[in-house]
């Protein structure tokens, strides 16, 4: 412990600069003109960890910020450090500001600690905060402070530094960002591990220098990371998460994924987290008995407990982070959060004979190859007879017909096995499971009234994008379908919409019917009429969510993201006036891309005027050279939703 205060005292020392040498770090920061567009520039941050033996590590860490504007100056009046008291303890140190006419004020305003504001997850988060008070452009702020342990919670221990143990312990993980989203001058990034531990690391989307040299001790050693001139990265739509494009590092004493596969097997086995309970056994065997397949109990059991048990977590004592709440505890409550909607589902299936395990995943972001804890989500893997794994997911599928949720494929996962696994990948998911599918017809009258009706259905997440009309209370379904149609045209007259029951959506897909009456819907003139086919224009975007992508931006630099494959079908056939001829219509419109592909066009048959279009996007995440068939193919639907149909009388 003597030398460990020693470190630590020395880690500090570290960091202090003399005051000479911070003024002239000020002064080269920048000022309010060179850097316009950022409300403020860190002039270092610096964080210095030491690990100890059992995996518990102290942290120090050291920043100066400097204000560029009055936007700045409010979003540093108040410094905060969020951590969670079950598995973290911070400190924060020493505010200091550093006034721009020279002198240097010590915050002495006392450090308040109060709950984190929260939604849906209740666990106990909080704050460290300091008020700086009223700041000027110029000035500069300095903070020191001090934390121990760890992001995630465990079990507490009778040792009172258990709970800031990492749950795998003796081993250590850091996922540290360089980037910002202010300019950052230099990041230092030190760590002090045992060289028996083995720490492997990984620089990801850029470059760092790296430097490792042993400790005063010799069993012992520094790795140290830094980076100059951080500027916030240029950010494009739909681009995905900063740590799947920017510069991180990722460190780790765990030696592969197969150890932390084991680890978490047998963390959960041992919490008895999937033993059932005489009442979960009973229940398990009467929603089985209608179950004709292996396939029918998977899917009668994944969703009863993604319908029946409200996502909602609450600090409930021992079980939270990589610990899964047992079986009777999520049981009776029905209330939980992703690992207990897993953990309930795991049991459920382990009651009806079935082989499931609990999974790590990363709703969001990419998992590297360095086994640090890249994971906020937790899933179900259920064993068929075959012997193959599927995914399950209740936390995503509630009144969803899919058992995994599409919009989670192409994410990384790692199931606790007995034997270890190594990290997957889920897989594309084929757009033809995933349609939307619209077919109406119509009859335009001489006076720009048209007339009709069309049905949408649609499967997979574009079913769920539809069935979001149902989100609401029974009393406004009828409201919210119609608004699908009045939103573009409040005129129209709808005669009826018929649509599928949604208390039984796992029979069928949803489909739902309109038939409606929109007077002036074209432009009547003596001689001509125009319009556009009702279908031609969007209706239910909802389920077309690449429709809110703007296809004038010509190229792109990063990867980006849709909700999820999708296949798109359309076709509407129009009856024109008896004497009306077609004087103009759109041209024909084709994309062959690998990415995605589109086709779209009119067809003329006496009296009959047809639109079809199909449009396939292949993938949820794309690379950044995928963005030209992807925008070629948003372009064209966008097209035949402005051009119009020309007749003539």
């Amino acid at each position: 412990m003597k030398r460990l205060i020693l470190c630590l005292s020395a880690l500090l020392l570290s960091f202090s600069l003399g005051a000479q040498n911070y003024a002239s770090l000020i002064s080269r920061a920048g000022t309010q003109k060179e850097m316009a567009k950022y409300p403020a520039v860190t002039i270092f941050d610096s964080t210095s960890v030491f690990m100890e033996e059992n995996g518990l590590s102290y942290v120090n860490t050291h920043t100066l910020t400097k204000i560029l504007s009055h936007k700045g100056a409010a979003e540093n009046s108040t410094v905060k450090v969020d951590y969670d008291p079950l598995s973290a303890y911070v400190e924060i140190r020493k505010v200091r500001v550093h006034r721009h006419d020279g002198t240097i004020e010590t915050i002495t305003n006392p450090v308040l600690d109060y709950v984190a504001p929260a939604r849906m997850i209740y666990w106990g988060a909080s704050q460290k905060m300091v008020e700086v008070g009223h700041l000027d452009i110029g000035d500069a702020v300095e903070v020191i402070a001090f934390r121990k342990g760890f992001t995630y919670a465990l079990l507490q221990g009778e040792d009172p530094d258990a709970r800031y143990i990492p749950p795998m312990r003796g081993h250590f993980y850091d996922i540290v960002p360089f980037w910002s989203t202010q300019p950052v001058m230099e990041k230092v990034y030190r760590v002090n591990v045992l060289k028996k531990k083995n720490l492997q690391f990984s620089v990801y989307h850029g470059e760092l220098q790296t430097s490792v040299q042993n400790d005063t001790t010799p069993d012992r050693q520094w790795f140290t990371f830094s980076k100059k001139n951080i500027l916030p990265l240029k950010k494009e739509p739909y681009i995905l998460a900063s740590n799947d494009i920017e510069t991180k590092l990722l460190l780790s004493t765990s030696p592969d994924w197969q150890a932390k596969s084991t680890w978490f097997y047998g963390v959960n086995e041992d919490f008895g987290s999937f033993k059932a309970t005489p009442e979960l056994q009973s229940k398990v065997n009467a929603l089985l008995k209608p179950a004709k397949t292996e396939l029918d109990s998977i899917s009668i059991l994944t969703h009863w407990v993604a319908d029946n048990m409200r996502y909602s977590g609450i600090s409930m004592g021992k079980g939270e982070g990589y610990t899964l709440h047992n079986a009777e505890m999520n049981f009776t409550d029905r209330c939980g959060v992703c690992k207990d909607k897993a953990s309930l589902l795991i049991a459920m299936l382990r009651a009806a004979g079935f082989n499931a395990y609990a999974a790590m995943t990363m709703a969001g972001e990419r998992i590297d190859r360095i086994p640090a804890d890249q994971f906020n989500h937790c899933v179900c893997v259920v064993q068929r007879h075959s012997g193959e794994y599927q995914l399950l997911d209740p936390t995503w599928v509630p009144l969803v017909r899919e058992l995994w949720s599409s919009a989670e494929q192409q994410q990384n996962y790692l199931i606790g096995l007995p034997e270890g696994a190594d990290l997957m990948e889920t897989p594309v998911s084929a757009p033809e499971n995933h349609y939307v599918r619209i077919k109406g017809s119509s009859s335009l009258a001489d006076d720009g009234t048209l007339k009709g009706e069309f049905t949408i259905t649609a499967e997979g997440q574009s079913d769920k994008a539809v069935r979001g009309v149902f989100s609401a209370r029974y009393s406004e379904w009828q409201n919210n379908v119609e608004a699908e149609l009045l939103r573009l045209y409040p005129q129209a007259i709808i005669h009826s919409v018929t649509y599928t029951d949604e208390e039984k959506y796992l029979e069928q897909p949803v489909k739902i019917t309109y038939k409606y009456t929109i007077p002036n819907y074209a432009i009547a003139g003596d001689k001509e009429l125009i319009f556009k086919p009702l279908l031609a224009k969007g209706v239910f975007r909802r389920a077309m969510p690449h429709l809110s992508y703007n296809p004038s931006l010509e190229t792109r630099n990063h990867p980006f993201k849709d909700r999820c494959s999708r296949l798109v079908e359309v076709e509407e056939k129009v009856t024109l006036p008896k004497n009306a001829k077609v004087a103009s219509m759109p041209e024909t419109q084709k994309v062959d891309g690998t990415a995605a592909s589109y086709s779209g066009g009119y067809t003329a048959d006496k009296r009959n005027l047809t639109f079809q279009q199909t449009a396939t996007f292949n993938k949820r995440v794309y690379e950044a050279d995928d963005w030209q068939d992807f925008r070629n193919c948003v372009s064209a639907q966008q097209s035949f939703a402005q051009q119009a149909v020309i007749l003539t009388k």
